[in-house]
């Protein structure tokens, strides 16, 4: 675990690889159960079979918001649990998100006590008063842990942080290493780096990397948040051999390869149904029952209730049949 002071240091070697944003197995009534021994074979399955670098537990993917503040602690506790099992040095982020900086502050300092390597922090979703607010939101929880920090800066928040904001942040609150842009507005990262060269960015929109960011130091060479155990399987590794190239600073070759193996043209086909419901398209979200439909597609256990918890939508049978289909086209059920 990196404590505040530690936090630049270690996030310049440790924040590296591909991490697995972890959706919640639910079961029982309505989803009000959480099905452990599906959660534990996903967190095997990501850092074991897959090998994996990090976890990226309790976020957007995995419903925080619909999540009680004790599953949200169990859910850490077992992904550092298995995960370490898995592999000793794999990098376990926490996001410890919450509509107030006091249920904020216990989730971070139990993800401090039980070995998480760093917290993140969305954007307050309520009553944020810009960037002075979420300053100050940051220097509650920093004033009382001692972890690492990143920010998280999504749309689905409702306000996005302006680069001088972040880098604001950076500056006043010296455990703050890194920031997972979710907004998609590589220019703003762009002029986040310029403000805040220090900051470990990654930035949502991948293309940046096929562009030489990483070459260029403006972002970092961890992909902090994706859900990568939805891009390959054990036996047909399609993810990985792509980010090798990236890393490498084979460019060129990363984007044959993309294009080769059929990678782009996934991307094309499930655009849209993971952040976007359509009876609400002007919104960002992270549609529970969509990722999960995936990880059902490719034989991962999603408990007995495969859905979102409320206040999201069941996902519709032709959000279903979209995803079928462009597994199919890709070629990953058959290695499932």
């Amino acid at each position: 675990m990196a404590t505040a002071k530690d936090a630049r240091a270690w996030a310049r070697a440790g924040l590296r690889g591909i991490g697995n944003s972890l959706y919640t197995p639910f079961s029982g009534t309505d989803g009000d159960e959480i099905d452990w021994d599906a959660y534990r074979t996903l967190v095997r399955y990501c850092v074991g079979e897959l090998g994996h670098e990090m976890l990226w537990c309790t976020s957007g993917i995995a419903e925080f918001w619909a999540l009680t503040l004790d599953e949200r602690k169990r859910l850490l506790e077992v992904a550092v649990e298995e995960g370490r099992r898995a592999n000793p040095d794999v990098v376990v982020q926490a996001c410890t998100a919450s509509m107030s900086a006091k249920d904020c502050v216990e989730l971070t300092r139990h993800a401090q006590q039980v070995g998480a390597d760093i917290a993140y922090i969305q954007t307050p979703m309520m009553e944020t008063h810009a960037g002075d607010g979420v300053l100050r939101f940051f220097r509650y929880v920093a004033d009382r842990t001692d972890i690492a920090l990143g920010m998280f800066n999504s749309p689905s928040s409702g306000y996005v942080l302006t680069a001088a904001e972040s880098a604001r942040i950076y500056d006043e609150i010296p455990a703050v290493c890194a920031t997972k842009e979710g907004a998609f507005r590589p220019h703003n990262s762009r002029l986040l780096h310029e403000l805040a060269p220090g900051l470990a960015i990654w930035e949502c929109d991948l293309t940046v990397y096929r562009a030489g960011w990483l070459r260029a130091g403006i972002v970092c060479a961890a992909q902090l948040g994706t859900a990568g155990y939805l891009h390959e399987t054990p036996q047909r590794k399609i993810l990985t051999p792509y980010w090798d190239l990236i890393h490498n600073d084979k460019l060129t070759e990363a984007m044959d390869y993309a294009r080769d193996v059929g990678m782009d043209r996934f991307d094309l086909d499930m655009a849209g149904v993971y952040t976007c419901y359509p009876g609400r398209p002007d919104y960002f979200t992270h549609w529970g029952g969509a990722f999960k439909h995936a990880a059902s597609v490719l034989g991962l256990p999603v408990g007995d209730y495969p859905h979102s918890r409320a206040p999201q939508a069941i996902l519709p049978d032709a959000a279903k049949a979209r995803i079928e289909t462009a597994y199919r086209r890709l070629g990953l059920v058959e290695t499932a």
